[in-house]
């Protein structure tokens, strides 16, 4: 189901208490913020080409935790046995040494610097990757389902805009004969004025009309605006990633209703020019939003 949406949300949870959650937004390109507990940190690169598989474009934010992960930030208090033989050795030496007949008891052990000490756990990335990405697939479902369903509303509505866009052009196609013929005779009136004035050549005067006729002929730029709607509308149909595509599209369609606008000096074709503009920003709009 194509085009999908660049919006959309999805969360997941797995075994031993892996939750992710994702968030998309719209983005030129693949933008990706990955925030994971710092000692997982290593898995970044894994979580990105997951993401990049099922997504091309967007900014994607991707937040992972777990309570129950192995060394999800717990530190665990140890003994060093070697260092307290050592200063228990040590303690029993200077009560032989210096004749004191004391007793050496455990808090004179647990006193000394570097006894007990905090250590933090390791994770095994490796034990650790399969339930977070079970987490990442079930948040990328949920999310992938939201894209689907919004692009699917997309693409209705470009469709309607679309073919707004194309009954604008109908409109100048049909009414071009007839304004064609309105440019030639305002031609032939001016000539015939200037024939009246001065002594011209009225097979010169014959031929510049033509060429200032062809210059009025927009017949070129409608056929190019039909087959770029046509391009539009087989794209918003293809399985594929066209967010691209329809925008470049869509300055192609600027462009020759620009052009088209400029070689008709004619009040009609400049308030369907500004109209056609119109639906070209509102296009452009909801395909900022197509992966």
């Amino acid at each position: 189901m194509r085009p999908r949406s660049m919006t959309g949300f999805g969360r997941g949870e797995s075994g031993q208490g892996w939750v992710a959650e994702i968030r998309t937004v719209n983005h030129r390109f693949l933008d990706q913020r990955i925030n994971l507990p710092a000692q997982f940190i290593a898995l970044e690169e894994r979580i990105k080409n997951t993401i990049a598989a099922a997504q091309e474009r967007g900014r994607v934010e991707v937040f992972l935790s777990s309570t129950n992960a192995k060394g999800n930030g717990n530190s665990l208090l140890v003994v060093d046995m070697d260092l307290a033989r050592q200063y228990h050795a040590c303690l029993l030496q200077l009560n032989q040494d210096l004749g004191l007949n004391s007793t050496i008891s455990l808090r004179d052990i647990l006193d000394q610097r570097g006894i007990l000490v905090m250590q933090d756990q390791h994770p095994d990335l490796d034990q650790e990757w399969p339930w977070v990405a079970e987490a990442l697939e079930k948040a990328l479902i949920k999310c992938t389902e939201m894209r689907e369903q919004e692009g699917q509303m997309l693409k209705e509505e470009l469709k309607g805009r679309l073919a707004a866009f194309a009954g604008l052009v109908d409109t100048v196609r049909e009414a071009l004969p007839d304004l064609l013929q309105q440019r030639q005779q305002e031609l032939h009136l001016r000539l015939g004025k200037l024939l009246q004035e001065k002594e011209l050549d009225p097979a010169r005067l014959a031929q510049e009309a033509a060429i200032l006729a062809d210059k009025a002929d927009v017949t070129e730029e409608i056929v190019r605006l039909n087959s770029h709607i046509k391009h539009f509308s087989l794209f918003l149909e293809s399985e594929e990633s066209v967010g691209r595509r329809l925008d470049f599209l869509l300055q192609e369609f600027l462009r020759e209703v620009n052009t088209l606008a400029s070689k008709i000096a004619n009040a009609t074709i400049a308030n369907l020019g500004v109209e056609m503009k119109n639906e070209i920003e509102k296009l452009r709009e909801q395909v900022q939003n197509i992966e």
